[in-house]
């Protein structure tokens, strides 16, 4: 497969014309370097992984930066923080010198950005593909296969097969990454809170028990967490709070953000084994719910999205917020519609009443209702918002 045209493109060359910086985040290994490179192909390309040129531009960064012309893109740019100040006066001082810097750390790049760079950098977040950048495979796929695959670049290039690719990810990048970001005496507690927190996608986070199954104290397990979500292996949905009588639930949900390290860290090894697994719904969820993700990050927009639970256990899977409206998405890995599946729907927007203009179910199966209520669609067809 050659390049995979990214949806998040535009929006980059649109915000490019108007800020010195673009600031790329996201995953390793989402695209965020073939991405820069296919926009910006006059641009000079370092990376700063590699030490020696890292430590070529340390001795001298002031020639560095003064050498840019055009334009620059600097890979793994949070690992000379002390860059970013020289970036900026380059800006000032040539407004038509154009940086482009990406960086899979997202704690790293944002403490750096606020530091030097606030007000001249236009920010992104590279997620892995979506569904729609690449219509045309996945609708040759099963859903289960695609569940297993991923959507990682790297599993359609190149005829990588998942069972390496992830668990090389996992050994080279998640592991790796840890190590630099906090101090890891405990490897294996680490290695089980990971796990543990793949068994309960979907679910809210309980670090307390957590704490229990691992024996490693709560703070220190939602520091662990925190780092998970600034490297973008994991991201939490909050629960929607509204100003109603009902208690609500106040404990986010967990999800990853691609279902293939997802089911490497659950130990599925092919993609027959989801036919059966406890946690294929959840899965599916998981995939759903990153595609709306998604949808957001590649307009460069902040996702807007929540799950809706009460004490009783009446639950919307997604809630999307725009401006005081609500939409409502119930998710369904089954391929059969079931006059059911609208049951916590209906149930829940008699206590928001107009607030809710759209709702529809996002299930496994074939059929399609075009409707702003009620409608219901095939996962690979969602209409976003």
């Amino acid at each position: 497969m050659g390049y995979i045209n990214r949806t998040i493109t535009d929006s980059i060359i649109k915000g490019a014309q108007y800020f010195g910086v673009t600031a790329i985040t996201g995953p390793r290994q989402s695209g965020k370097t073939t991405l820069c490179k296919h926009i910006f192909p006059d641009y000079d390309y370092v990376n700063l992984e590699q030490l020696t040129t890292r430590d070529t531009i340390q001795r001298n960064p002031i020639a560095f930066i003064n050498n840019v012309k055009k334009g620059m893109i600097i890979d793994e740019a949070q690992l000379l923080p002390e860059l970013f100040s020289y970036i900026q006066v380059a800006v000032d001082e040539h407004p038509d010198r154009r940086f482009v810097i990406t960086g899979s750390s997202n704690f790293s790049m944002l403490q750096n950005i606020t530091q030097s760079l606030a007000g001249r950098v236009d920010l992104y977040t590279l997620p892995p593909l979506s569904i729609r950048e690449i219509p045309d495979v996945v609708s040759g796929m099963t859903t289960d296969e695609l569940l297993y695959k991923g959507l990682y670049p790297a599993a359609y290039a190149n005829g990588t097969y998942s069972e390496r690719l992830y668990s090389n990810y996992y050994n080279t990048y998640i592991e790796r990454d840890v190590r630099q970001l906090i101090k890891v005496s405990n490897l294996s507690a680490f290695q089980l809170f990971i796990r543990l927190c793949a068994g309960r996608v979907g679910s809210e986070c309980n670090l307390s028990s957590l704490t229990n199954e691992t024996g490693v104290s709560s703070p220190t397990l939602k520091e662990w967490l925190s780092i998970l979500e600034a490297s973008y292996i994991v991201f939490k949905l909050q629960p929607y709070h509204a100003n109603i009588s009902k208690r609500l639930v106040k404990t986010p949900k967990i999800y990853f953000y691609d279902t293939g390290v997802l089911c490497f860290l659950l130990g599925i090894e092919n993609a027959k084994q989801l036919e059966t697994h406890p946690l294929r719904g959840a899965i599916f969820e998981n995939l759903v719910i990153t595609e709306f993700v998604k949808s957001r990050l590649n307009e460069g927009r902040m996702p807007n999205f929540h799950f809706y639970r009460d004490c009783r256990g009446t639950e919307i899977d997604l809630v999307q917020t725009v401006a005081n409206e609500l939409y409502f998405y119930e998710i369904k890995s089954s391929q059969t519609f079931n006059a059911k599946f609208f049951d916590n729907i209906k149930s829940v927007s008699k206590i928001f009443g107009d607030r809710v203009t759209k709702s529809a179910v996002i299930y496994d199966g074939r059929d399609t209702i075009e409707s702003e209520v009620n409608g219901l669609y095939n996962f690979r067809n969602i209409p976003f918002e």
